[in-house]
């Protein structure tokens, strides 16, 4: 006689990362949705207003993700083209047309020199 040992769970894993309140409210990028309840010009004026000359956005040729607020001091650390390419493979396989996503970039510079010893 065949048991039924078939053991049936649902389990959910929560994390909960609690911050201090920033303005603006966003971090170092925003990924904006093509049918995001805001539009892309409305978060560049929000970014505009609350920190001046801080922020570039970037009009995506993307069918989930119609442009990309990025803080300018990234894209001064990594090439354009570079972090783009990295952002929407990561974002993509999570975002849907109607969402913003906001996102902490955090670039550390690792450097090792060899040198000759006299």
């Amino acid at each position: 006689m065949a048991s039924d040992n078939n053991v049936y769970s649902r389990k959910a894993t929560l994390s909960l990362k609690i911050s201090e309140f920033e303005v603006p409210p966003m971090q170092d990028l925003l990924i904006i949705g093509r049918k995001a309840p805001i539009g892309p010009e409305a978060v560049r004026r929000m970014a505009d207003a609350l920190s001046p000359e801080q922020f570039t956005l970037l009009k995506m040729n993307h069918p989930k993700i119609e442009a990309v607020l990025l803080r300018n001091t990234l894209l001064q650390m990594i090439d354009e083209k570079l972090l783009m390419k990295i952002i929407l493979e990561e974002a993509e396989r999570m975002i849907s047309d109607s969402m913003v996503l906001r996102s902490e970039l955090k670039i550390a510079l690792s450097v090792q020199r060899e040198v000759d010893l006299l």
